[in-house]
């Protein structure tokens, strides 16, 4: 049996220990939080310790995989610390989006986790649905042909003002991990952004895209949006056909050229997953699964490393912002 322990119990938090509790090969024995009342009230929920420090939680428990589920400014800067702090107990870790905030903290905990041999893993629940592996499938088997464009939207509404870059750096970890699933990695990026009336951050985006393959995409993000509306859409289009997902995990289409039969999965029929909140539960199972497998720590999905890079693309994003639309290639 794996033992897990969530650090960070507010709402996503709790999401954690439901799924970690759920799952037949975890244990969850220990929550941890600064804040007490959240630390014993999740505590009581899940019928575990709790503990308001992580350095003494790790010299007590045995625990083999801790969940960072802390928040912090542009949702990633109470990430570090304790992520560090479990690499160096030699725990493996998932951590929520962002990594980290700050581009380097997030470099270095890559770095840390590969010098320590730990797995590493962020929270990218938005590819761990089965319309996702589907059509991976579809790409991986040549359906699509040579991938000529990428168009993906990711939009909510998000009223948080506390950062110039909330938008990019919160939420765009989640879609530029999407078209980096379905498109490899990403060579150049453009951005433009803007603000809706009576805003002071930039809290809608239009960003152009050239992946190493030569193919093009674009990403349209926003937190101007009615949350009442469908969330996520990805377009993938190849010389030999297309798909298109639909609102995270509800629809997939495929589209193959010089053929008017369509291949249409539903939710219902594919999945049956009952809502948002089981794209957490499909992203846990996963890294235990491969946990259990002794999956080396360079070949886990969703690596932390896979997150790096998505974050190298949006401070790419937010620098092209900074210079008035320039062309940043990634890396330079």
């Amino acid at each position: 049996m794996i033992k897990a322990a969530v650090v960070g119990v507010n709402n996503i938090g709790k999401i954690h220990c439901r799924y970690f509790k759920e799952n037949n090969d975890t244990d969850l024995i220990a929550v941890c939080d600064l804040n007490k009342e959240l630390a014993n009230a999740a505590a009581n929920e899940f019928n575990v310790l709790a503990y308001t420090d992580l350095k003494s939680m790790l010299e007590n428990e045995e625990v083999d995989v801790i969940s960072i589920a802390t928040g912090g400014k542009e949702n990633g800067s109470h990430h570090f610390a304790p992520a560090r702090m479990a690499i160096e107990a030699g725990k493996d870790v998932l951590v929520e989006k962002p990594l980290s905030n700050n581009i380097e903290e997030a470099r270095e905990l890559v770095s840390y986790a590969k010098a320590k041999n730990v797995r590493l893993a962020c929270n990218l629940n938005h590819r761990f649905v089965p319309v996702a592996e589907q059509a991976k499938k579809w790409i991986d088997n040549g359906d699509l042909g040579a991938l000529l464009y990428l168009n993906m939207k990711l939009t909510i509404g998000n009223p948080n003002e506390s950062s110039p870059w909330i938008h990019m750096r919160a939420l765009h970890t989640h879609s530029i991990d999407v078209i980096r699933y379905f498109g490899g990695n990403i060579k150049r990026v453009q951005a433009f952004m803007t603000k809706a009336p009576g805003r002071k951050v930039w809290s809608t985006a239009s960003i152009n895209l050239q992946f190493e393959s030569g193919a093009v995409g674009h990403l349209t993000g926003s937190y101007d949006m009615d949350n009442n509306h469908p969330i996520e859409s990805c377009e993938v289009a190849g010389n030999k056909g297309r798909f298109f997902i639909d609102n995270v995990y509800e629809n997939l289409t495929f589209y193959p050229h010089k053929s008017s039969e369509l291949k249409v999965f539903r939710n219902s029929v594919l999945t049956g997953m009952n809502g948002f909140n089981e794209t957490f539960k499909n992203r846990i199972n996963t890294f235990i699964s491969e946990i259990k497998q002794a999956i080396s720590p360079d070949l886990i999905t969703g690596s932390g490393l896979e997150a790096l890079a998505a974050q190298e693309v949006i401070e790419a994003a937010i620098r092209s912002q900074l210079e008035n639309g320039a062309v940043i290639e990634i890396g330079k």
